[in-house]
């Protein structure tokens, strides 16, 4: 394919983009889940059918592969995937297995590839990545479709892409630890595959924003001891709108006009994640709330209760939610500051101008955000990895840009920064210079009244 193609082809992405926003749903009826992970799609695929114990294969192990044109909004392109089944581990350390998407550069040889981790964040695997560019079409993988705008210049400059579904099969949104390994998984699965021309020696930029965020910095931090082949891949890691406390970042949504719907959307992701019930602790409208959200994604969340505060959703003994003791204990398992330093160059974008979004809180100790994100956590773990040896570390904070408005400024700047690391030029660097942010130490359980 010529580079005439190419652009012929970014074209069509766009064109597929626009008919699909036109024709999408105008509403979510997503079912109601009962146990983990019920509900997902019927499709074969997904499902681990061997004979021997998932638990028998490496992490990274190939267990199913197919191949597909990739699709924009139901509308497939001359681009070919190939998506793998592989084996991982989950967010309790159990082997799992999930899904990851190759799509090959009309322009690459296999020698450099880009790990995009999607902002699909939902609590329905149905709205994966992997689903949309087979081909489903939902209001949830909106998102995932949107994206391939993102897509389109990385494999115009010849990049290879792999595109882990980062949440896993049961879609644990927010659970830090794994995105990470199911991505540093999808590394491995992609050069094990003949068929996605990656190898052992092809160099890999990470790159994310928002939930895409938690997955590229999680797979950073864990790369040195999960994956140390792999890390030595990477050339760095680019990121924009990045969850680091999550409990600083519920008292920082608290009543806001918009963002506060990731407040269920956390419950549920936590619940699911680490196998605990938070159902006990809620009131009547929380319960309600969560119920409504089960199987929803960021979609449905955002604005449907201007407003709502956790005091709302949480018996009057629980109003403080570090009250709860299991919540206190998964929270702080996903809680960045407590993880280790990456080895490799890191680019870090975070806005502050969360009220543009209807986020006005400014809680003591945490601050402002960019609507949904807290900058001055983001600021501190920058300083961290600084403090902790890594010099390659560059950090903006765009003090007019919100959460949504960022993006756009953030990506074409993420993508020239890994340019120069695929290049080699030296990583520039930030330390020293950034400002003091907040404590990111680990939550203490409070009693309650």
């Amino acid at each position: 394919m010529n580079r005439r193609t190419t652009h012929l082809l970014s074209a069509a992405i766009v064109t597929a983009i626009g008919v699909g926003i036109a024709a999408a749903p105008s509403a979510s009826a997503a079912p109601s889940a009962g146990a983990r992970g019920a509900g997902a799609t019927p499709d074969p695929f997904y499902r681990y059918d061997g004979g021997k114990p998932l638990a028998s294969y490496r992490p990274g192990d190939v267990l199913k592969k197919r191949m597909l044109n990739y699709h924009v909004f139901g509308h497939p392109t001359p681009l070919k995937a190939v998506q793998l089944l592989y084996r991982t581990t989950d967010a309790q350390g159990r082997p799992s297995a999930n899904v990851t998407t190759v799509v090959r550069s009309p322009h690459g040889d296999g020698s450099k590839a880009v790990s995009y981790q999607s902002f699909y964040d939902s609590l329905s695997p149905e709205h994966g990545p992997s689903r949309a560019i087979a081909g489903d079409v939902s209001l949830g993988g909106a998102i995932a479709n949107a994206e391939s705008l993102i897509l389109a210049p990385l494999l115009a400059k010849g990049y290879d892409l792999v595109i882990p579904d980062t949440e896993g099969q049961n879609a644990d949104f927010a659970a830090g630890p794994e995105y990470g390994t199911n991505t540093l998984d999808s590394i491995r699965a992609a050069g094990r595959t003949p068929e996605t021309g990656l190898h052992a020696g092809t160099r890999i930029g990470l790159f994310g924003y928002s939930g895409g965020a938690i997955a590229t910095n999680w797979t950073s931090a864990l790369a040195p001891a999960y994956a140390p082949e792999v890390n030595g891949q990477l050339v760095g890691f680019a990121e924009g709108g990045l969850l680091v406390a999550p409990a600083h970042n519920l008292k920082y949504v608290d009543g806001a006009l918009a963002w506060n719907g990731v407040i269920p959307m956390a419950v549920i992701g936590v619940s699911r994640s680490y196998g605990i019930d938070l159902t006990p602790y809620l009131s009547a409208k929380g319960l309600a709330v969560v119920k409504e959200l089960e199987r929803g994604s960021i979609v449905d969340a955002l604005g449907r209760h201007p407003g709502m505060t956790w005091k709302d959703m949480a018996k009057p003994e629980y109003k403080d939610p570090n009250s709860i003791p299991s919540f206190v204990e998964a929270v702080n398992k996903i809680n960045l500051g407590q993880a280790a330093t990456p080895t490799i160059p890191g680019f870090i974008g975070q806005g502050n101008a969360g009220w543009l979004e209807g986020t006005f809180n400014t809680p003591p100790g945490i601050g402002t955000g960019d609507g949904v994100m807290v900058a001055g956590d983001v600021r501190t773990l920058a300083r961290q990895y600084c403090a902790n040896g890594n010099g390659s570390i560059k950090y903006e904070q765009y003090g007019l840009l919100s959460h949504v408005g960022a993006m756009p400024y953030w990506a074409p700047r993420a993508m020239a920064w890994l340019d120069d690391r695929f290049a080699g030029r030296s990583a520039p660097t930030s330390c020293g210079r950034i400002p003091a942010g907040n404590s990111l130490e680990p939550e203490k359980p409070t009693a309650t009244p």
